[in-house]
């Protein structure tokens, strides 16, 4: 693994390989294509703090702020030209009508001078018609295609399963979040504040990689960590 150097002084991402074409894997989750400008997010969940309490299940209701934030920091880092979220953007189909003015000011200064392109998911099959940005159910350029749901397919980037990993390291056992790759498929974690995750042990990921031959890349605090997949549980 190759680290890359952002931010200054920290080692905040590192250079991977899906289906021949170079990405820069940011410590956040997030994946950039180089040679397209291209930002690829996965899983925001916008407004599922306020969706939680629709069903008296009172969460603090900071989650859409707290996940555009970090959005902002790395549209910034990298001044992508295309936007790419791969799908469940909003919680459920209503999400976003409660997202706050404040927050659709956030979402339209990262799109001001970009393609922003809203992926359908599960959660929103019909993003919404009331925010910037165009709607496709996946999108292909040359080798790679993006899409929500993974189907194991080479070239595919998808997200949906929100792949976390356990490892143990001296002494003690750690939980990330994680992008799963094998060198020719990838599957993204979630970017969302209060997203959970699904242990890439879970049989959901054998539909995606055959076997543990493919590697998760945890996210630290402020770089990446590589590991063999088979060394997770």
């Amino acid at each position: 693994m190759h680290a890359r150097m952002a931010g200054g002084n920290q080692l905040a991402a590192a250079l991977v390989e899906i289906a021949g074409v170079q990405f820069t894997a940011d410590a956040s989750g997030a994946l950039f294509w180089d040679d397209e400008r291209l930002l690829v997010v996965s899983d925001l969940h916008l407004e599922k703090g306020s969706s939680f309490a629709t069903r008296g299940i009172l969460l603090p209701p900071y989650d859409t702020a707290a996940t555009l934030a970090r959005l902002a920091v790395v549209v910034s880092r990298y001044d992508p030209r295309v936007v790419i979220a791969l799908g469940d953007s909003f919680h459920d189909a209503d999400a976003h009508e409660r997202v706050s003015d404040h927050d659709r000011d956030a979402i339209a200064a990262m799109q001001s001078g970009r393609d922003w392109i809203w992926i359908a998911g599960n959660h929103d099959p019909k993003p919404p018609a009331s925010l910037r940005g165009s709607v496709a159910s996946e999108i292909a350029i040359g080798a790679i295609c993006l899409r929500h749901e993974p189907t194991g397919a080479a070239g595919e980037i998808a997200g949906h399963l929100h792949p976390k990993a356990r490892v143990s390291t001296r002494g003690r056992s750690i939980e990330r979040r994680c992008i799963a790759t094998d060198g020719v498929r990838a599957v993204m974690p979630s970017f969302g504040a209060y997203t959970g995750g699904l242990s890439i042990r879970d049989r959901a990921f054998a539909k995606v990689f055959a076997t543990l031959a493919f590697t998760v890349h945890l996210l630290g605090d402020n770089r990446l960590h590589a590991m063999p997949a088979a060394r997770c549980y």
